[in-house]
């Protein structure tokens, strides 16, 4: 019998139900009044509820502040109604939906098997064929199949699908399957919509498992009857290699089998030769499978039955190898992103192969190798894409049992997680891309015996893949490697203690510690979440039904502190600090020995959650124009040179040293590899250079290559340099800055210059006879006003989803073409040279100010308080010059070149005719900066 096909794409009767009365009702037996379009959600063309104050979410709220600030006041007004958690929905909807339409079943169908396919419903779906239910199924996952039975008759019938997007098992509000905080809870069905008809005794899964050794395939075939009668048949197998440059076609194989009962498993062995090709992220080959059944029922007179089956796979095996994972026998270094399900067009994952091709694409371009979908898993295409392009998965049961969603107590979510993971695999487990599984996110209730029991079921089950418990938690034995958040340059809670902001700049910091304590493979969770500000051009990209309303909130803000035109500035300057931040982040990964990798949250970037502006792309995967793809690859990519130095800020009577090593995981060692280094000046030219080498480089870990020893007592002194590493022959290469300091610079003060530690009336009487001021307290950190932390990296995550996890801000803005840096080297942002100068320092908070007062160096502030803050600002005051500093430029000069440089450029710009301030500001407002100094 041929098969058939009958796509039920196109227009459906329909009906929402949110006091759930369908079923009682049997909505199933009478047409549904409205239509809409099916593929798609109900949300998306305009059916549900208005968004109101009280719009019942799925997803938790940390921060309740709109609810009760009355700063948020406007924006829970009617008919303006903005929230600034995540992308908000025109329309909102949770609760069953009905869906309904006539099909017409041809003569020709008579005696098949009919089946019902739905490639990604939202949620749980129930179906009826006229009066006469099919079931019900529960997948987050994958497919919803259901068998229409073999006795169709020909002609009209009514098919209605009920959808209910409620929590129907507890898998977690928060997880990205189902909540507002990514994806939204949509309603509806997307993908594949469609009838088939097919013999009635077919084939129903094939399983493939690999051995790369042998070059064998243990293929697992899976036959169903739905006649339920005995017989005999056979299997045959053919595969052909694709993908590759080189494609053969191994000879086919059978088998007989006898046929007893609804289901039979028939085993074969397919040898593909010793030309078949291994698949990994290098050398993306692939096989087709075909299977082809043929079958006799007993007593059966006639044609016999015939049905065809299609898979594909990889010759691939990935295992242990110590502390690291191997593809292939190969060590490989996991590179990966998270993908939250975060699709702000549609608000559902893409089921075409394009879509997800261009977003693998981008990855690759940024060096990356890997993706783990955080509690989701993804559609077909997303594997397809990930074969073809050579890319590597960790897949989750769509769970985040948090917030009363806990696991190992009994509850409905421990037995459903069993079977998501059965239904994943079934669906998704010949893909070779499928590299690695775990639960879910982030586990909460008796989480380490129930996920142990997990792991070994798993393990035991399904060895086409390496398993964890949780990603981020817990660390078990039975976890083939650790996905755990540790470690990493800063966490949750760590605040300005963290290492980026507690320690100066260095570059030789790893983690061997940790692997040397865990002796298993650790693969990162979710490292970085440095914020950037919003770049709020971006809104008009949300044609959509989601919309970004929170970038439209923040905006005001930002407006109402009359600091509108600067958002562009302060979104590039956030940018290159966010760069800076992930550079070191990956590379404290990369210089680790026998580290297995990173996920980072995220390379784009995160809407919910309060907005986690982490990205260095935006939620479409666009570049945001402050870093590209290939500078993100020279310090993230297969093979990237690191070099180890103790410091960033020198002086000229030092030997600059650094030594050089190779991380290299690309697919074969490189044999007499030279090491190319250059120290040069910012404006490209080189001040010294060498080579190390040749070296045989090994694949799979760190080769030294040697040291960088420059005498600096010939470079010029205030300014950066740029160290430069790459292998010859190749595009691997990177850099570092430094920047370098005189060894001796004496500063002396204008003979008009009056220092003081607060304004008072030594100070105003110097600025009322037309004197110079410099007012900057003693202890900056402990003298300003107001409750902005400082520090040098930038937001973590966000300020209000972390209760105001310091800093507050995203690095500085300042101009370098004022003449007060003159003698100091910078750029318009932070960079490395700038961590002794906000250490210390305390933001000065100059909303009172005259809104013409921009400050000369700028804190960038957290886009929930848009507050304009300085580090240094000047103004008239009481018809005299004042400079205010709120940075530590006056103790252990010596030792401090930074400050000491800075101090000296700022000295002679107070002392020349361009420190002319414009904006007049009253002293009050200046005092009203400070706290007022102790009593005595």
């Amino acid at each position: 019998m041929t098969a058939s096909h009958m796509d039920l794409a196109g227009p459906w009767a329909f009906r929402l139900d949110p006091e759930d009365r369908g079923l009682d009702e049997g909505w199933y037996a009478h047409p549904l009044p409205h239509s809409l379009q099916l593929p798609g959600s109900l949300q998306a063309q305009g059916y549900g509820n208005d968004i109101t104050v009280d719009t019942p979410w799925t997803g938790d709220i940390f921060d309740r502040s709109w609810f009760e600030s009355p700063r948020y006041a406007p924006y829970r007004q009617p008919g303006n109604i903005k929230v600034p958690f995540w992308l908000q929905p025109e329309k909102h909807y949770v609760g069953p939906a009905w869906y309904q339409r006539m099909v017409e079943i041809p003569p020709h169908w008579q005696g098949q098997r009919v089946r019902l396919f739905l490639e990604r419903p939202h949620w749980e779906t129930r179906v009826w064929l006229d009066d006469v239910e099919l079931g019900a199924q529960q997948s987050l996952s994958t497919p919803h199949c259901y068998e229409l039975g073999t006795h169709l008759a020909p002609g009209p019938h009514r098919l209605t699908i009920r959808v209910d997007n409620r929590l129907i098992v507890n898998v977690g509000p928060n997880a990205h399957s189902v909540s507002d905080h990514t994806q939204g809870n949509w309603n509806g069905i997307v993908g594949r919509l469609a009838l088939e008809a097919a013999s009635p005794v077919w084939i129903e899964e094939v399983q493939v498992f690999p051995n790369v050794a042998r070059r064998t395939a243990l293929v697992r075939v899976h036959v169903g009857n739905a006649l339920g009668r005995p017989g005999t048949g056979q299997i045959r197998l053919q595969a052909s290699a694709y993908n590759t440059p080189t494609p053969h076609t191994p000879p086919p194989v059978a088998a007989d089998f006898v046929l007893t009962g609804p289901e039979t498993v028939v085993h074969l062995e397919y040898p593909l030769g010793e030309e078949a090709q291994p698949w990994d992220e290098f050398s993306p080959a692939l096989y087709r499978l075909a299977a082809d059944l043929t079958c006799r029922l007993s007593g059966a007179q006639g044609e016999p039955l015939t049905h065809g089956f299609t898979t594909s796979f990889g010759l691939r095996e990935v295992a242990v190898a110590g502390t690291q994972l191997a593809v292939n026998g190969r060590r490989i270094f996991l590179r990966g992103t998270l993908e939250c399900c975060i699709f702000p067009r549609t608000g559902y994952p893409p089921t075409d192969v394009d879509s997800w091709r261009r977003i693998i694409q981008i990855c690759q371009a940024h060096g990356l190798n890997h993706i783990r979908f955080h509690s989701w898993c993804p559609p077909e295409a997303a594997f397809v894409a990930a074969d073809e392009l050579g890319f590597y998965f960790q897949v989750e049961c769509a769970a985040w049992a948090n917030q009363g969603a806990t696991i190992g107590e009994g509850k409905p979510l421990d037995s459903w997680l069993y079977a998501e993971g059965e239904r994943i695999v079934a669906a998704y487990g010949n893909h070779p891309s499928f590299l690695m599984m775990a639960y879910g996110n982030e586990p909460a209730g008796r989480h380490e015996e129930y996920l142990g029991t997990w792991l070994t079921y798993w393990k035991g089950r399904d060895g086409r893949r390496v398993y964890t418990g949780g990603a981020g938690w817990p660390a078990i034995p039975e976890n083939h490697y650790h996905n755990i958040p540790q470690p990493r340059i800063q966490a949750w809670g760590e605040g300005l203690n963290s290492r980026i902001n507690a320690r100066p700049p260095e570059t030789r910091t790893d983690y061997r510690e940790h692997v040397a304590r865990l002796q298993k493979p650790i693969v990162s969770h979710e490292i970085g979440q440095w914020c950037v500000y919003p770049n709020f051009q971006e809104i008009e990209k949300y044609t959509g039904h989601l919309k970004a309303r929170n970038f439209e909130i923040f905006r005001d803000f930002l407006v109402a502190n009359h600091m509108g035109d600067q958002a562009q500035d302060f979104l590039m300057a956030s940018g290159k600090l966010q760069a800076l931040c992930y550079k070191e982040e990956i590379e404290s990964a990369l210089r680790t020995p026998g580290f297995a990798g990173f996920q980072l949250l995220d390379l784009h970037d995160f809407p919910g959650q309060g907005t986690a502006l982490v990205g260095v792309l935006d939620a479409f995967w666009d570049e945001k124009g402050y870093i590209t793809a290939a500078e993100f690859r020279r310090f993230c990519n297969s093979t990237v040179p690191l070099a180890r130095m103790d410091r960033r800020i020198w002086h000229t009577g030092e030997t600059f040293l650094a030594d050089v090593e190779l991380a290299h995981f690309g697919p074969t060692p490189l044999a007499d590899a030279v090491v190319s280094w250059r120290l040069m000046e910012a404006d490209g030219q080189t001040v010294a250079q060498g080579q190390m080498g040749p070296l045989a480089v090994p694949t799979g870990g760190l080769t030294p290559c040697g040291t960088v020893q420059v005498e600096l007592a010939a470079a010029a002194p205030a300014r950066k340099y740029r160290l430069v590493a790459g292998v010859d022959g190749t595009a691997f290469e990177n850099d570092w800055e430094i920047w370098v300091f005189p060894q001796h610079l004496e500063t002396p003060l204008p003979a008009d210059l009056h220092v003081a530690e607060e304004l008072d009336e030594a100070a105003l009487d110097h600025l009322a006879g037309g004197g110079t001021v410099l007012l900057m307290p003693q202890q900056p950190a402990a003298s300003v006003r107001g409750d902005v932390a400082l520090g040098f990296s930038s937001v973590f995550w966000n300020t209000a989803w972390t209760n105001g996890q310091p800093p507050h801000t995203l690095g500085i803005l300042c101009d370098p073409a004022h003449p007060v840096f003159a003698h100091f080297p910078t750029e318009y942002h932070s960079n490395w040279q700038w961590w002794e100068l906000i250490h210390g320092a305390g933001a000065m908070v100059l909303d009172g100010l005259p809104p013409a007062l921009r400050p000369l160096i700028q804190p960038i502030d957290t886009w929930f308080e848009a507050r304009r803050l300085g580090l240094l600002f000047e103004a008239r005051v009481h018809g005299g010059r004042l400079m205010v500093c709120s940075m530590d430029l006056r103790h252990d000069l010596e030792k401090r070149l930074v400050a000491r440089q800075m101090w000296h450029s700022l000295v002679v710009y107070l002392g020349s005719p361009a420190f002319d301030p414009q904006v007049e500001v009253p002293a009050d407002a200046i005092r009203g900066l400070f706290r007022e100094p102790p009593a005595g």
